[in-house]
């Protein structure tokens, strides 16, 4: 079979058999935790695809601790809890077609996705193998400060949460003074540097999809807009987005 053809069977398949895993659990939500999983398994089946390099394993390697850390922490903050919300509505939404509805808009679009905005990566695996260069060096960089962003601000509103004083609060703190959603700003921060590790002088325009279908579902689809919307009739939430920054890190607006 063809470098394609490997790739596209296999996301086929791994993401079948999470959407069974779901049946058995009656909960979709572990699609969150087969998100992050998704990529190390893709990336690391491209690399052994073609010849193996530097550039290939950098990206596989931060592909990997950005994955596994978001599976990890996904895994632990659902453990012992209800199906998250967003799930749990689309399930009471879909009625009837909720296993067909699933099996489509959230184990198969996933895999769409996870592959469009894994293309920086299997392209650059594919492709000329050539030495890294100043721009791949700064992507490594770009990577690193998505990542302590993501990673911190998670880890923040996870102390927050396991406060008992803190029920029903929004945390208005350390990285979540300086913008709404500091995490989702390091997921797509990482993505970005993902790209910029990935260019070896051949698909530049092509590997690009990545981080724009990343940074377009987060600011505009699944990410940003599903908590906005979730707070939006909470007095504290309304006052919280008047001194601070959607998405990108700033200094927090004076109060009126």
């Amino acid at each position: 079979m063809s470098y394609v053809s490997v790739l596209i069977i296999s996301l086929f398949l791994y993401m079948n058999a999470w959407f069974m895993l779901s049946l058995y659990l009656k909960r979709n939500d572990v699609a969150d935790i087969a998100w992050g999983i998704g990529f190390i398994f893709l990336s690391w089946l491209s690399l052994t695809q073609t010849t193996i390099s530097l550039r290939g394993l950098i990206l596989c390697i931060l592909v990997s601790i950005w994955g596994i850390r978001l599976a990890g922490h996904i895994l632990l903050r659902n453990r012992n809890k209800p199906e998250d919300f967003r799930y749990k509505n689309w399930r009471t939404d879909w009625g009837r077609l909720v296993f067909i509805r699933s099996y489509l808009q959230v184990y198969i679009l996933q895999g769409i996705f996870m592959f469009i905005i894994a293309l920086p990566i299997l392209l650059s695996n594919n492709g000329a193998q050539t030495a890294l260069s100043f721009v791949n060096i700064i992507g490594i960089v770009v990577w690193g400060i998505g990542f302590f962003f993501e990673s911190t601000a998670d880890n923040q509103l996870k102390v927050f949460r396991q406060n008992v004083k803190n029920k029903g609060k929004i945390l208005q703190s350390g990285l979540w003074k300086y913008s709404r959603h500091p995490n989702y700003f390091g997921e797509v921060t990482q993505w970005w540097g993902i790209w910029l590790v990935s260019l070896n002088g051949q698909y530049l325009v092509l590997g690009l999809l990545g981080p724009l279908t990343i940074t377009f579902l987060i600011l505009f689809v699944s990410g940003v807009p599903l908590l906005e919307k979730k707070y939006s009739k909470r007095a504290d939430f309304q006052k919280y987005k008047t001194k601070t920054s959607i998405f990108f890190p700033l200094p927090p607006l004076k109060e009126q």
